[in-house]
């Protein structure tokens, strides 16, 4: 099952994995294009908040799979949430464990959680 996490609810779910998965520090995968992530980045966040950032363009994600590790937590994130969606069905029917989509992408993480992310 793909949960998905609203931005607001995602400190939430990171600690609920530390619980399950206290071993496996939780990945948040950004599979927009290079040019987006120059407008945007939650990167700044990422040590503060216990998550590893790992960007991999959705087209890609299939032949860099092995750069993801199946048992760590991973929650994707996109624009708005459409592509991280097929990303992570693609990441579970891949045998993938635990899995979420952040729901309206990084527009929305602006919007609910950090202003200071910049809108595009």
């Amino acid at each position: 099952m793909i949960d998905q996490i609203a931005p607001s609810d995602f400190a939430r779910w990171l600690a609920d994995m530390a619980k399950v998965r206290p071993l496996e520090r939780a990945v948040l995968l950004d599979v927009r294009e290079p040019h987006e992530l120059q407008w945007a980045s939650v990167g700044k966040d990422a040590a503060t908040h216990g998550y590893q950032l790992v960007t991999i363009p959705m087209a890609v994600v299939p032949v860099r799979l092995a750069e993801l590790d199946p048992d760590q937590p991973i929650a994707c994130l996109c624009h708005h949430g459409a592509r991280s969606m097929q990303v992570a069905r693609f990441l579970v029917g891949n045998g993938f464990a635990e899995v979420a989509n952040i729901a309206g992408g990084i527009d929305a993480w602006s919007v609910q959680l950090d202003p200071t992310v910049a809108r595009y």
